[in-house]
């Protein structure tokens, strides 16, 4: 291992965006202001009609590489994204999400290295959801001793934006299934971690996510999880368990609160469930 990957290993952060001028500008300089640390910044425009593209070409002098052209969805741009980093780690980000603050990767960094020592290829933290005033309304991110048989069982997923992911682990088990809409990343980590395990830092809170992605309303994560139970068959786990049925039951319910009552309201019924099993409010604060 080389003296400069020890001290500060180069991350690339890879952004996928597709009509998101209002949030990029954001995301571009929340890696542009990283302190201490060696990074490089690619964004894959997926042929962006809203003035994104104008604001990529503004930014040069803080972005390596960028294209774009229309794509076949997120992970075909991850996947772009990855045939041009350079970096030992790899982040994927969208246009709505930043990092957290500008210390974070050099926060990250001697823990990556460590982490490459131990022959570890995923290291995750937090990741802080947030509203469109930027206003954190919850934490996404546990121990993996905690995550692992929900991960398996298709109810939960490590949160991406907060992932770094060892450029190895590419080279070893292939890229993104880009026939995947939503949960492309899941198939992606159950392919990984069937046979590794990733580190968790919980003192690290890595990205900030906006909430209000393609996967945040109840029709998409009603597809995403469709595509979870896939992607569990494809690798030989059993279609259903119970905790999957209970995260689809919940989804159906999502969706017939938001048909009956219109979605305000079914925001507040759903936080008062929330309130009710000692959870704070979620839906009304996004």
């Amino acid at each position: 291992m080389s003296n400069q990957e020890l001290c500060a290993p180069l991350v690339t952060i890879i952004v996928a965006v597709f009509n998101g001028q209002s949030t990029l500008q954001r995301c571009i300089d929340s890696v542009t202001r990283q302190a201490g640390a060696s990074v490089e910044l690619i964004v894959i425009d997926g042929g962006s009609t809203d003035g994104s593209v104008d604001l990529i070409k503004a930014n040069l002098g803080a972005i390596r590489d960028w294209v774009s052209e229309s794509d076949r969805g997120i992970y075909h741009a991850w996947n772009k994204g990855l045939a041009r980093a350079k970096g030992d780690w790899i982040c994927f980000l969208g246009a709505d999400d930043y990092l957290h603050d500008s210390r974070v990767l050099e926060e990250l960094s001697p823990h990556l290295a460590a982490a490459l020592a131990q022959r570890l290829t995923i290291v995750y933290g937090q990741v802080a959801l947030v509203n469109k005033s930027g206003i954190e309304v919850d934490y996404l991110g546990m121990p993996w001793e905690s995550a692992y048989k929900r991960f398996m069982q298709g109810s939960y997923c490590l949160p991406t934006p907060g992932v770094m992911f060892h450029r190895s682990l590419f080279e070893a088990i292939g890229h993104f299934d880009e026939s995947n809409r939503i949960a492309g990343d899941y198939e992606f980590l159950l392919r990984a971690l069937k046979t590794r395990k990733p580190l968790y830092l919980p003192q690290i809170v890595v990205t900030d996510m906006q909430h209000g992605g393609i996967s945040s309303l109840p029709a998409n994560t009603l597809l995403s999880l469709r595509e979870v139970q896939a992607a569990r068959v494809k690798h030989g786990l059993p279609a259903f368990n119970l905790r999957f049925v209970a995260a689809l039951a919940r989804v159906y319910v999502r969706l017939l609160l938001w048909r009956m009552l219109g979605e305000a309201s079914a925001r507040r019924a759903l936080d008062l469930g929330r309130w009710i099993v000692g959870k704070r409010a979620y839906w009304t604060k996004t």
